[in-house]
């Protein structure tokens, strides 16, 4: 049985931002949320506990920690202390908090765009100061169908901004909007480097268990032991499992640098993590890996797809299929709709998508999708941009 629901049937019973952003003619492939039912065991869980009435401040029990921790090595051979584990509201949070316990006020953090837009937010939050360091772009024409082929870390330029003063790095693994799942021999180099000059890598690590059956993800704190002794890893239940609005998000360290950040932070960090999201994370990393291969599945089906039929709706457009996750980095340069091409298609096509620009200046022209439907929404979605031509 298909993981995904009709958007129809999710517009007219779901209250959540994607399916009451736009208009109800306009198709939502904007936000990161699929259109899925709930994993049985994650629903079975949340309907237990409302039903038992436990929806006060979260607890002070090991069940999360101990959860994730046994995900991570069955998954990725990550063996995770359970005791460097914290949670909080979500990994906005997770981030923000962990940039104030390691910079200093008005201290430069290197990001690397195309990136997730609110990246910009945290560091100013945090009281710092964003440093761009863009990802090296891949030379020559898209392949749609190569998932191998593409961006990568530009160490150089990294280690130019550790020079110029930087001692923090907000990295994104796997990499949103692209989809870019970083290898191990390039997280260790960026380790090893970050090692050289005393600086933190925090790694959002939200999208992991959505890596595709292509690509193989490491987890950044995993990567070689300077890699431990430097970083935290930020990552949560909410992406894989559908679970954004329950709010729970988990601070993974590997090193006593990284329990005396955590110990550091004031009781409220951890206080504010919502029970129904903690209660669901547990569900999720316990009981969720079959609905996650079957998310998978379809996943790999849509953005196949794509690979087979962008180019015929819409000539010129540049695509590869993503390593990870539901979203697809759209290259639309080539087309006459200008810098902002989703403003456009929200209008002609009445297909809302998010607007490349957000991701920095390198997404000028471009556009990102959610594939995160039934094959008939995305062939909806490829119709309507057909129309725009």
């Amino acid at each position: 049985m298909s993981v995904m629901v009709s958007l129809f049937d999710a517009r007219r019973t779901r209250t959540s931002e994607k399916y009451t952003a736009f208009p109800p003619d306009v198709l939502p492939m904007f936000v990161a949320e699929m259109d899925s039912m709930l994993a049985e065991p994650v629903r079975d869980a949340l309907a237990a506990a409302v039903s038992a009435g436990d929806t006060g401040y979260v607890g002070h029990g090991r069940a999360l920690p101990e959860a994730f921790t046994a995900f991570a090595s069955g998954r990725w051979g990550w063996h995770v202390d359970p005791d460097l584990v914290r949670t909080t509201t979500d990994v906005s949070v997770a981030a923000v908090e962990t940039l104030r316990r390691v910079i200093e006020p008005g201290g430069q953090v290197v990001v690397m765009p195309p990136v997730y837009a609110p990246f910009w937010e945290y560091v100013s939050e945090a009281g710092g100061t964003a440093t761009e360091v863009p990802l090296v772009a891949p030379a020559g024409p898209a392949d749609p169908f190569d998932t191998t082929a593409g961006w990568r870390i530009d160490l150089d330029g990294v280690a130019q901004a550790f020079a110029d003063g930087a001692r923090t790095v907000l990295l994104c693994n796997p990499h949103n909007p692209l989809g870019l799942v970083h290898d191990r021999e390039s997280l260790a180099a960026l380790a090893r480097l970050a090692a050289e000059w005393d600086a933190v890598v925090v790694s959002d690590e939200i999208h992991a268990p959505l890596v595709h059956a292509d690509a193989t993800f490491t987890p950044f704190l995993d990567s070689c032991p300077e890699a431990a002794a430097i970083g935290v890893a930020l990552t949560s239940a909410s992406k894989a499992w559908n679970l954004a609005g329950t709010k729970c998000a988990l601070m993974v360290g590997a090193s006593d640098r990284a329990r005396g950040w955590f110990d550091g932070m004031p009781g409220e960090v951890v206080e504010r993590t919502g029970i129904l999201g903690y209660t669901a994370s547990v569900a999720a990393f316990s009981e969720g890996g079959p609905w996650l291969a079957s998310l998978l599945a379809e996943l790999a089906a849509n953005r196949r797809i794509l690979a087979e039929e962008l180019g015929e709706v819409l000539p010129g457009v540049g695509y590869r299929q993503p390593q990870a996750s539901y979203l697809a980095w759209l290259d639309l340069r080539a087309l006459p709709w200008g810098d902002d091409p989703a403003l456009r298609l929200v209008d002609q096509a009445k297909v809302a998508l998010s607007n490349g620009r957000d991701f920095g200046r390198q997404g000028v022209g471009h556009a990102r999708l959610n594939f995160g439907c039934s094959e008939d929404t995305l062939r909806e979605g490829l119709a309507r941009l057909a129309s725009a031509r």
